[in-house]
């Protein structure tokens, strides 16, 4: 599947070499962050109230500080219109708390559509699983923490790793699902009803993950 990846504001190293067929966007200071590793820019956008204005770029859109949306999730949009439907964010979360929470919201929204999504920040991992599931072959290893980001996610099972649930009713207000671990097995994380934020290192989503 092509892939549109989009660099937001905070430093992030870049680990990705896009394709022909991939679209890459900088959100504002993201454009910085960019050139700074030598990635190409397909377009960039933003209110540039965090950089300056891109010069001699032809793929520039320029929006009012003023706005109803943040940088980031203005990206994310111009990516849909462009027909990604994968698409991963580095950069987006860990500073400013209020824009985490914001870009963590807009992007559970769009993977509740749909859109395999995902938050990258540094060597982790926050995604999105919807009435679905995602396994984990056993070379998975670390940290997994599993957070409900409906009311509630019903059917919730947990199999193959250190803390297991079998058919629970996870609300979003409860710690109950943070700091688990894998174990060295095949693992499974799966939902009936619901909307599931998964936490995990990059390598293993990268390499060990299985959706379906």
């Amino acid at each position: 599947m092509n892939t549109c990846y989009i660099a937001c504001a905070l430093d992030a190293v870049l680990d990705f070499t896009p394709d022909e067929t991939d679209f890459v966007i900088g959100a504002d200071r993201g454009y910085r962050v960019l050139k700074e590793q030598n990635k190409r820019v397909d377009l960039v956008v933003g209110d540039f109230d965090s950089s300056d204005l891109p010069i001699g770029l032809k793929s520039v859109v320029k929006y009012p500080v003023q706005k109803d949306e943040t940088d980031g999730a203005i990206a994310i949009k111009h990516a849909l219109s462009r027909g990604y439907e994968k698409i991963r964010i580095y950069g987006a979360i860990g500073g400013l708390l209020d824009h985490t929470i914001a870009i963590i919201s807009t992007a559970c929204m769009h993977a509740e559509a749909g859109v395999d999504i995902a938050l990258i920040d540094g060597e982790n991992v926050l995604f999105f699983i919807r009435n679905s599931k995602v396994s984990f072959d056993e070379g998975a290893k670390g940290r997994i923490s599993v957070f409900s980001h409906t009311d509630k996610s019903f059917g919730v099972y947990e199999k193959g790793i250190l803390y297991t649930l079998d058919n629970y009713t996870l609300d979003n207000k409860t710690s109950l699902g943070s700091g688990n671990s894998f174990k060295g097995a095949a693992s499974e994380i799966s939902v009936e009803n619901g909307t599931l934020m998964i936490y995990t290192s990059k390598n293993n989503f990268d390499n060990h993950l299985t959706r379906g």
